[in-house]
């Protein structure tokens, strides 16, 4: 009844020696069994290469990369299209794998107990993490014969080599296209705010934010010149107005010349004597330029040409006097025109000051509209400068991605490189017959324990006096054992003992 008390050593020991044959024998058969049954089963040969991934020459400070997947996962999802049906059935059937169960499994069976036959696995590096991903992978193939084992890893290891080739180029290409289409696009939309610029700038002209300044100094400078102006057109008028008065005084000394004097000419010669003296007498006293002076040689200038149209001149038959057509002096004809200079000038300087005040308005109109403007030209800027640094910036990814493309096309980016060609295995790496034997040994130790452990909790024996004050719960009062061929076998080996050593005894006595 072992196991329904707490063992001992001893007992754990006298379990051994009872059992021992029980053990032994299933941890010798064990092994020889297990090496029987591997050299029955089919040898498998495994062919490995190693593939290390090489940075791309070109340094990334001049050319970026377009490809930056992690390779991890790019890895995975190029073992997952090169262990697809399409790759793998051609394979299959250019090397006569699994020959022997054509017609047996279908070729789905086929394909998945390939895929269990190759091993991707990456290479861990020694030196530390890496920012580009893991530095290599190891590829490997299982199959029945070597060579067809290096043959389909080398395959393997070309494909994956193919395919990130063409992943790299159709991502880089497509990255640059897909770049090209949304620069067309940005392209558009930059162009449709530039003219929407251009129109709000030809419908503001002179209203702008940066005219504002501009706008201001015209309006002062505007102001300036209306000022000048109006002063010329009071200055002109005041002189049209004084010349005025000067030519209504020669008029009107003239008609009271004409009415008053004698017509005859001896008369008229007495006057103008007179009037040169009085002539004579002013121009010693003022300048030609005092008016007593110009008005003293109009009247003159008058009584002459008087006298030389009179003495051409008679009389009628009825007693009158013919009327004399006589021509103004030449200082009435001089006010006149300077009259009618004054009257021009102040018509263009009226005209001038009319186009001055509507300028003034014009400038007016554009510094109170310049916030509403500013407000408005500020949108529609902060508008058309996203866009413009939106094109920008696709253009310049753009240019990036176009080299970086050329660079995938002269296989001068990231490229797989194949480190250790795929070896021809001289060994069967399955089975492993030591394995294999190691594994039955352990294997049967662990049944003859098994076995002994049965038995002895099947066993109804008391064999101690623990377990007889163990189950029967009294002291034993004495212990006789069991004598049998083992046990006299043991008392007489005893006893051939003591003998020999008495004889011995006996001889160094002597």
């Amino acid at each position: 009844m072992l196991g329904h008390r707490d063992l001992t050593v001893d007992d754990y020991i006298s379990i051994l020696r009872r059992r021992k044959w029980l053990i032994i024998v299933p941890v010798l058969l064990g092994p020889i069994i297990a090496y029987g049954i591997s050299l029955k089963l089919p040898s498998q040969y495994t062919s490995q290469t190693l593939v290390l991934v090489e940075q791309q020459k070109v340094p990334g400070s001049y050319v970026e990369a377009v490809v930056t997947e992690d390779l991890n996962a790019r890895l995975a999802t190029m073992q997952e299209q090169i262990l697809s049906r399409t790759r793998l059935q051609p394979t299959i059937e250019r090397f006569q794998l699994y020959r022997q169960d054509w017609g047996k499994k279908t070729m789905e069976e086929l394909l998945e107990r390939m895929r269990d036959d190759i091993s991707v696995t990456p290479v861990k590096s020694a030196v530390g993490s890496r920012q580009s991903g893991i530095p290599g992978f190891f590829i490997s193939f299982t199959a029945s014969e070597p060579r067809v084992a290096q043959q389909v890893c080398a395959e393997i290891t070309s494909m994956f080599i193919e395919e990130n080739l063409r992943q790299r180029e159709q991502s880089a290409q497509g990255t640059t296209d897909f770049l090209q289409s949304q620069l067309e696009d940005a392209k558009r939309h930059l162009d449709e705010q530039d003219a929407k610029l251009a129109q709000f700038k030809r419908r503001h002209i002179g209203s702008l934010p940066d005219e504002t300044q501009t706008n201001l100094n015209l309006l002062a400078s505007l102001n300036t010149q209306l000022a000048a102006v109006t002063q010329s057109l009071n200055r002109a008028q005041q002189d049209k107005t004084y010349t005025e008065s000067m030519l209504a005084q020669q008029l009107a000394a003239r008609k009271n010349l004409l009415s008053t004097y004698d017509p005859q000419p001896e008369k008229i010669g007495d006057e103008i004597a007179k009037m040169e003296t009085q002539l004579a007498a002013l121009q010693s006293r003022y300048t030609s330029d005092h008016p007593d002076i110009i008005k003293l040689k109009g009247e003159i200038e008058q009584l002459k040409m008087k006298v030389s149209q009179m003495g051409a001149a008679g009389k009628e038959d009825s007693g009158e006097e013919p009327a004399v057509q006589m021509p103004e002096p030449p200082q009435i004809l001089q006010l006149r025109s300077q009259v009618h200079a004054y009257e021009q000038a102040a018509k263009n300087l009226s005209s001038d000051q009319d186009r001055l005040r509507e300028q003034i308005r014009l400038y007016q109109s554009r510094i109170q509209l310049s916030p509403i403007v500013e407000q408005e030209y500020k949108q529609i800027t902060r508008d058309y400068q996203t866009a413009l640094d939106f094109y920008n910036d696709l253009l310049k990814k753009r240019n990036q991605s176009g080299m970086a493309t050329d660079l995938e096309r002269r296989q001068q980016g990231e490229q797989f490189r194949v480190m250790d060609p795929a070896n021809l295995p001289e060994k069967p790496t399955f089975p492993n017959r030591p394995l294999f034997a190691l594994g039955g040994l352990g294997g049967g130790l662990l049944l003859g324990l098994l076995l002994a452990a049965l038995l002895e909790l099947r066993d109804k024996s008391l064999r101690t006096e623990l377990d007889v004050e163990f189950y029967l719960e009294t002291p034993a009062l004495a212990v006789v054992p069991t004598i049998g061929e083992s046990e006299n076998g043991r008392r007489l080996w005893r006893f051939w003992k003591r003998k020999e050593a008495g004889q011995a005894e006996q001889h160094v006595e002597v």
